[in-house]
């Protein structure tokens, strides 16, 4: 069964940058797409980003684009997502899904497995 891990989160200032982690395990992250979503206390949660699982393609929300960047390392199974220009609107936990099943990349139903996410906290 697949697994997913997420870290990185933490506090950051307005205009810093994180870069979050997600370690999978039990199943090879190269044979599934992933993303990363977030959800910030009262709101529903909100696509962030996907990358294929080749890694050969990406999308993002409009929110994000320009700022954040999705990757992965299939061979230390592991995906990532880089903040930059962070700003007080991106508080929220993030988390990592993978297990892709179709439908629209940006639904949260679309995903079959999830990481218990992580708290990033930008400050203004």
């Amino acid at each position: 069964q697949l697994q997913l891990v997420e870290s990185g989160g933490g506090l950051v200032q307005t205009g810093g940058s994180l870069r979050l982690a997600c370690a999978a395990s039990g199943r090879p992250l190269s044979m599934y797409g992933m993303g990363w979503f977030r959800q910030a206390p009262g709101k529903e949660r909100e696509f962030v980003a996907h990358i294929t699982n080749s890694g050969r393609s990406t999308y993002y929300a409009g929110s994000v684009k320009g700022r954040f960047t999705i990757s992965r390392d299939n061979a230390k199974n592991t995906g990532y997502l880089h903040m930059n220009s962070l700003t007080p609107e991106d508080t929220a936990v993030y988390y990592c899904t993978a297990g892709f099943r179709g439908g629209s990349r940006e639904s949260d139903q679309a995903y079959d497995v999830w990481g218990q996410g992580t708290q990033v906290t930008v400050s203004s």
